[in-house]
């Protein structure tokens, strides 16, 4: 049919998520920049900490090493992109430029939502099943779970991914948004995508809310375990290991349910973006820090580090 000659006239698109913000691309580079050089930074350092200190060799650590290489990558599928943009003015990506970094950013982001649910399946055997804990997490038990994630990951990437871009695509080429995203993508299939939209919140539902809430449920079986530790000390120390990863998974998984558990109509072309933001850039640079700052062990093993770099000279 006639129809069908038209369908996939697109053949690249154009990223439009900050050019309305024509005075500030200098200072949004600069930014962005800066946050980007950090992270990676910031997450490198917990790789080689993690890979070389002796004294952080258990799973924990192990999935925090892990969870930092998944911000490294993570946030290189969206930033260095955004940066060219902002440098050059320039905002074209090939509809192939835009299905890889769809994929990437889904992958990435689906094995860290996983992850974070191993993580805290690790919290909970440390603190619930003291006892057994060597034997529920034993080093091939990681590597499963580790590998289930990535697992995970790559079906979420390829399925979502494969699906979008079999739509057709025959009008505007305009993407609202900084990155190739579901929604906004979405924005642009020609004719009516209600159903698609509905198996893209379904998929996402599952996906999102089947970690969380065995992250809940772990979290729920360690706080009835830690109140009835009897010495105040010891739950305190119980609380602050699992504290910092429940900021990590709240603010995750709180802007992740915000933007892909709604239908497409309620999205918004000048907020969606910042939300996007805070997740795709802001977030993996607050893995380091919060991980960091709040835990004695990784900051004992930064000072050794750094000992052992600068001969002490008195």
């Amino acid at each position: 049919g006639r129809m069908n000659a038209n369908t996939s006239m697109v053949t690249e698109f154009l990223l439009v998520g900050f050019s309305h913000l024509a005075d500030l691309q200098g200072l949004l580079f600069s930014v962005f920049l800066t946050i980007y050089l950090l992270t990676v930074a910031g997450n490198f350092l917990i790789v080689a900490l993690v890979s070389t200190d002796a004294a952080l060799q258990s799973p924990m650590y192990f999935f925090l090493c892990v969870l930092s290489t998944l911000e490294i990558g993570y946030t290189s599928v969206t930033v260095p992109l955004l940066l060219h943009h902002l440098l050059t003015g320039q905002c074209h990506i090939s509809r192939s430029g835009c299905a890889l970094q769809m994929f990437f950013f889904l992958f990435f982001g689906a094995t860290e939502c996983c992850l974070l649910a191993a993580m805290a399946y690790d919290r909970y055997a440390a603190i619930c099943e003291s006892l057994r804990y060597p034997l529920l997490l034993s080093h091939r038990m990681c590597l499963q779970l580790t590998g289930s994630a990535w697992a995970c990951g790559v079906l979420v990437g390829l399925g979502h991914t494969s699906f979008i871009f079999s739509l057709p695509f025959c009008g505007p080429n305009a993407i609202p948004h900084f990155f190739c995203e579901i929604q906004p993508v979405l924005q642009l299939v020609c004719g009516d995508t209600s159903l698609n939209e509905l198996q893209i919140i379904l998929a996402a539902a599952l996906i999102i809310l089947c970690p969380f809430s065995l992250i809940l449920g772990s979290y729920g079986r360690i706080l009835v375990t830690i109140f009835r530790i009897p010495s105040a000390v010891g739950r305190r120390k119980a609380f602050s290991t699992c504290s910092s990863h429940l900021i990590v998974v709240s603010l995750f998984y709180g802007t992740a349910i915000f933007i892909y558990i709604r239908p497409k109509a309620s999205y918004d072309p000048v907020t969606d973006p910042l939300v996007s933001l805070f997740y795709a850039v802001v977030t993996p640079i607050l893995n380091p820090i919060i991980y960091s700052l709040r835990n004695t062990e990784v900051k004992a093993a930064l000072k050794r580090t750094m000992q052992k770099m600068v001969p002490m000279e008195i």
